[in-house]
């Protein structure tokens, strides 16, 4: 670029910044870092030094009426040794921005999200041979022992050595100063082990074989294609995507796995390393962030072959992705509810298609969504009908809580302690579901009915007996039970309403004194390390009755479980969510399916007070495809997901008449128009959450309709205070 003298001018380049900002900024570019897009750079901002990363050319319709003069532009301070962020990534980061409504910097920082990578790693120091000298220092047993484990030019860790020489490190620094060795750096050793595509693995027949050889294919043809993998609990899924896997290995490609709770995947990982004969690279909240930074540094530079994750993998900077794969993509933790709020399965799709890479959805209970873009043909589908190894299906029982209740006070019903009492004789494991943390969701005054509840949410206070403390599940808060009622003073008024896993604990303690019970909850299987535990446990049969809530739903294999009994299986449907059934028939078959994965029969029990509901005649029948057609059937009409679009608006305050006068604004400017409705203003279901009070508006439209325009044109009439917090979700799955 030239000036009006005609004197070439500093190139400028533009850098996206981890924070929330609306775009690029830019920089001037010395012309000895050779700046191109994608590269990691230090640039000032005000007092501080940021990392960064440069961006592409703004398109010319992007570009700032008035750009920054020359002189009031800000050197690039470095290029950091990092390798370059891939065009797919950075234009998979402002597809989410776009997407979401979010600002492409808050998308970016997730991207970056272990800074500490970005700087060169030390050196580390360790002992090699030293060079045949004039003299011949003594050689003593310790001495010949540390030489014969050395070979010329080869150079160990101090400790390592010494342990395997069975010296102490002294003996090696008085080596050194005899000149039979000298001090030397390590070589870098990647501490990720490729897994191996041909390590032998099951030998997949019929069904499986087939759908194994459509997913090999569509991995070899390096294209973006989507392909909904779905089969009955036990069918062999991740052993027909291990195959995937193993070809995305084959063709030098990187693969990703997401699954919706990592921490609890002890069975998965094992499964994995009898497949592949290595672990995978692991990505998740509870790393260190040594861990975390190794991880991140070996996957840009394509060390990290295979790696399985939480949502947030998705944004790991892979060189060359050629498969991604999101395991029980109907699962709701694939939303993210806070900061940049999107859901990891339709962004796998996305991130598949930057890459040109295979994507893969896999579930016994696939989404309406997934469905629908399934028999649109906008996915591929296959389907695994039967259970792996000739295995049946469980038998669904219904427990009809109005003709045999349990007896006054407790949860069971007879049909159901009956049922588990001769499971137990035989000698099989059972287990009892409830979806529900805690000793009670209630706690409330017999005197004066007072209820306990979160100063900070509108949320009842769980009662953890064990631990004595009433928390809320929302915020966190916790407080002792209090001796009286905080309301009318009575003394030992307050009393439990309701069942929750704890309560069900000690009713099976008194019904089945001598059995081997687990409890299977978060509050209790906090990480990986218990969750591998409990499950080891299981399979040993050191347990005869677990209790557990949601956490006991995702894909474990226990050969000895022959019977589920589910405590309340209405629970998922109460309240006005659009999805409550399809997500309740969902937990529940995939409940069900842990019955009964070997050779014994396996039975499931369902407590209800409406057997009669079309979610429990689903399951009953085994007909899944019916009640999800059924449920379509219902959406269509209305324009309802997926056959519509969906975006909340929350408005959120810690003054609640700031949060209605916003809330009131939007409403007023809301935009209208063929297929387009907007519900609202009115207070959200928790209408106070960790102190803030909430207003809630939708967005619905036909499906046709683009909605972010018609987002951004709307939020542009309304001006939001600071004190305000307005969040967009797009393609909402939670009504909270």
């Amino acid at each position: 670029m030239k000036d009006t003298a005609g004197v070439s001018s500093p190139p400028r380049v533009r850098v996206m910044l981890p924070l929330p900002l609306a775009g690029a900024y830019d920089y001037r570019a010395p012309a000895e870092l050779d700046l191109q897009p994608g590269d990691v750079v230090t640039v000032p901002l005000g007092q501080r030094h940021l990392f960064g990363v440069v961006w592409d050319p703004a398109p010319p319709a992007a570009e700032a009426a008035e750009p920054v003069a020359e002189h009031r532009l800000k050197p690039v301070l470095a290029r950091l040794p990092v390798p370059p962020m891939s065009p797919s990534l950075r234009r998979f980061i402002d597809w989410v921005a776009a997407y979401t409504l979010a600002p492409p910097g808050a998308v970016l920082r997730m991207a970056l999200s272990a800074p500490a990578a970005f700087e060169p790693a030390s050196p580390q120091a360790g002992w090699t041979l030293a060079p045949p000298g004039n003299s011949q220092p003594r050689l003593t047993p310790e001495r010949r022992r540390v030489l014969a484990l050395l070979q010329p030019g080869e150079v160990r860790a101090g400790g390592a050595l010494a342990e395997a020489a069975q010296v102490s490190v002294g003996v090696l620094r008085g080596m050194a100063e005899n000149g039979l060795l000298r001090p030397a750096l390590l070589p870098h050793h990647s501490r990720f082990r490729r897994p191996d595509p041909d390590h032998p693995g099951p030998a997949l027949a019929g069904p499986q074989a087939a759908a194994a050889a459509a997913l090999v294919a569509k991995v070899a043809a390096r294209q973006f294609a989507v392909t909904l993998l779905t089969g009955v609990t036990g069918s062999g899924k991740t052993e027909v995507y291990f195959d995937a896997v193993a070809e995305a290995l084959r063709q030098g490609r990187q693969a990703l796995v997401l699954l919706p709770e990592i921490a609890l995947s002890a069975q998965w990982l094992d499964r994995f390393r009898a497949r592949f004969g290595v672990a995978p690279a692991l990505w998740h909240s509870e790393l260190t962030s040594k861990t975390r930074r190794d991880t991140w540094r070996a996957v840009a530079d394509g060390e990290v072959a295979v790696l399985v994750g939480a949502r947030s993998a998705l944004f790991l900077p892979y060189p060359d992705l050629g498969l991604v794969v999101v395991d029980e993509e109907h699962e709701t933790a694939f939303k993210q509810e806070e900061g940049v709020i999107y859901h990891a399965r339709d962004m796998a799709v996305v991130r598949a298609r930057f890459a040109a890479a295979s994507c893969v959805l896999v579930s016994a209970t696939p989404s309406l969504e997934s469905l629908t873009n399934a028999e649109t043909g906008r996915y591929a589908a296959l389907d695994l009908p039967t259970r792996h190894g000739g295995a049946s299906l469980p038998q669904v029982v219904p427990v009809d809580l109005r003709k045999t209740p349990p007896e006054r006070g407790r949860f069971l019903a007879p049909p159901l302690v009956a049922a588990v009492t001769a499971t137990l004789a035989r000698g099989e494991q059972a287990m009892l579901f409830l979806n529900r943390r805690g000793y009670a969701p209630l706690t409330l005054c017999r005197a004066c009915g007072h209820r306990m509840r979160c100063p900070n949410c509108t949320a009842w206070l769980v009662e953890h007996r064990a631990q004595r403390r009433l928390t809320c599940h929302h915020c966190g808060h916790t407080e002792a039970p209090p001796a009286a009622c905080p309301e009318c003073g009575a003394e030992h008024s307050l009393t439990a309403v309701g069942p929750g896993v704890e309560r069900v604990q000690e009713e099976a303690a008194q019904l089945w004194p001598d059995a081997r019970r687990l409890v299977m909850a978060s509050d209790n299987i906090p990480g990986p390390a218990a969750a591998a535990a409990a499950a080891q446990a299981i399979s040993n049969r050191e347990v005869d009755l677990i209790i557990g809530t949601q956490i006991v739903a995702k894909g474990w294999h226990f050969p000895h479980l022959t019977l589920v009994g589910v405590v309340d299986a209405d629970l998922g449907l109460a309240g006005g969510d659009l999805r409550a059934a399809e997500r309740t028939v969902q937990l529940l078959h995939q409940v069900a399916g842990r019955a009964g994965r070997a050779e014994a029969p396996g039975q499931v029990l369902l407590q209800s007070f409406s057997p009669e509901h079309p979610v429990m005649q689903a399951l009953i029948a085994n007909d899944l495809d019916a009640f999800m057609a059924e449920e379509a059937a219902m959406r269509k009409p209305g324009h309802w997901p997926p056959f519509g679009r969906l975006a909340a608006l929350i408005v959120s305050a810690e003054d609640e008449r700031a949060a209605d006068r916003v809330a009131r604004d939007l409403g007023l400017a809301a935009p209208g128009g063929d297929g387009i409705q907007v519900l609202g203003p009115a207070p959200a279901p928790l209408a106070l959450l960790r102190g803030r009070h909430r207003r809630r508006l939708l967005l619905k439209c036909r499906r046709d309709v683009a909605v972010q325009p018609l987002l951004r044109e709307w939020l542009a009439r309304v001006e939001i205070p600071g004190n305000v917090r307005l969040q967009v979700d797009v393609d909402p799955v939670s009504f909270l």
